[in-house]
């Protein structure tokens, strides 16, 4: 178990750009735009004031060079990559070095430019292996999730169905309501079912969006917070989680529940004080790179009893008015996903909602929000959550 960053830690601004297929912008402008919007919500607090700097992509420019040349700045500039979880390890590092008192201001940034490189998905060179690692696409790995949950908990794949039908129908709905998303247009049940199979099952509308964009935010010290702010978010508990990747020698196992981002959420759960996920939290941004995913995080988040999301999906719990909101400003599936971007973006929309400024989809007073963020394939995954609240506890 960590130690803990338990109210420590306070965001003081935050920026998030458009999501989309930006022709016309790069991933210089990206870092500007990010950084700037950040900068913007903090009135008087200018690049120069900011200690040092983590910056977060998977392929859009190396070590801490883009950065500093976009935003004309001479200061420490930290590259960190963790595939779909850069952003939130970005965050991370960025809010250890303010806790250890090494720096007072901290700025992370995530970017990615996937849409010029003209390839439908993330663009990664696999390192040397001994070649027996298999070749598959991600939507071919994720399609092996509903077959394996429908097995593992004896649920009717019709049922499942419906139930992946809804979450797509949910986070369109949610995304409808979001001007910065990548796709903001509700899109019926019946065309969600009836779309082409990509992979197994799943379907174009299961699967999320490739996009360019970016997120910032910036760190102090949790006592240092209302000098910058009247409306700070509080880091409640983080944790990091890398799993072993034994997937392929556990296959049924881990395909029906994700056992890094339940070991992850133990400890994050630990830090914030949190014994009952399913009542304690107000909403939740999660990965849901593909929708069987949402719905088995689900479970290991601990909203759900095992066996028993994809009937608490279909009876709306999850939706914008239900018990418990997850992904309101869209997800994955309708925000878009650029890799180094997505983790910061999830925080960004826990910071509109507890400021009271997330428009047509505000919940009413949130009090402690999930974010959880991940990289990988099933079976071998790097998984991130991180709690935030509007106020230190008394």
């Amino acid at each position: 178990m960590s130690k803990g960053l338990h109210d420590r830690i306070a965001v003081i601004g935050m920026g998030c750009t458009n999501f989309g297929e930006l022709w016309d912008t790069s991933g210089d402008d990206l870092v500007v735009d990010a950084a700037q919007a950040a900068l913007a919500s903090v009135p008087g607090l200018t690049k120069d004031d900011i200690d040092a700097y983590w910056y977060s992509t998977l392929a859009t420019g190396h070590a801490g060079l883009p950065l500093a040349k976009a935003l004309k700045v001479e200061r420490p500039v930290t590259r960190v990559e963790n595939f779909c979880a850069s952003g939130s390890d970005a965050f991370r590092n960025a809010a250890f070095a303010v806790a250890a008192g090494v720096y007072d201001v901290a700025m992370a940034v995530g970017v990615e430019k996937l849409k010029d490189s003209g390839y439908s998905g993330l663009t990664v060179d696999n390192p040397p292996s001994d070649n027996t690692v298999p070749e598959v696409s991600a939507p071919a790995s994720y399609a092996m999730l509903p077959d394996a949950y429908s097995d593992h908990y004896a649920v009717d794949p019709a049922k499942l169905r419906q139930a992946m039908t809804h979450i797509a129908w949910k986070n369109h709905s949610n995304g409808a309501r979001n001007s910065r998303a990548q796709y903001t247009s509700v899109v019926p049940k019946e065309t969600i079912d009836k779309a082409p199979r990509v992979a197994g099952n799943l379907s174009v509308f299961d699967c999320s969006g490739v996009a360019d964009g970016g997120a910032a935010a910036i760190i102090v010290r949790a006592e240092d917070a209302y000098k910058y702010t009247d409306k700070p978010m509080f880091l409640k508990g983080m944790s990091l989680h890398a799993g072993s990747s034994d997937g392929a020698a556990t296959a049924g196992r881990r395909h029906s529940s994700f056992p890094e981002v339940a070991a992850c959420a133990k400890v994050a759960y630990s830090e914030a004080g949190v014994t009952d996920p399913a009542t304690q939290i107000s909403m939740a941004e999660v990965h849901d790179c593909f929708t069987p995913t949402e719905l088995i995080l689900m479970e290991d988040l601990g909203f759900s009893e095992r066996g028993k999301a994809w009937e608490d999906i279909l009876n709306g719990r999850y939706d914008l008015d239900g018990d418990l909101p997850v992904n309101p400003d869209g997800g994955l599936k309708s925000f878009g996903h650029p890799v180094g971007a997505s983790g910061l973006r999830m925080m960004f929309e826990l910071w509109l909602q507890f400021r009271g400024e997330a428009g047509p989809r505000q919940l009413d007073n949130p009090r402690l929000g999930l974010a959880h963020n991940m990289g990988g394939l099933p079976g071998e995954f790097v998984s991130f959550i991180a709690l935030f609240g509007p106020e230190l506890d008394r």
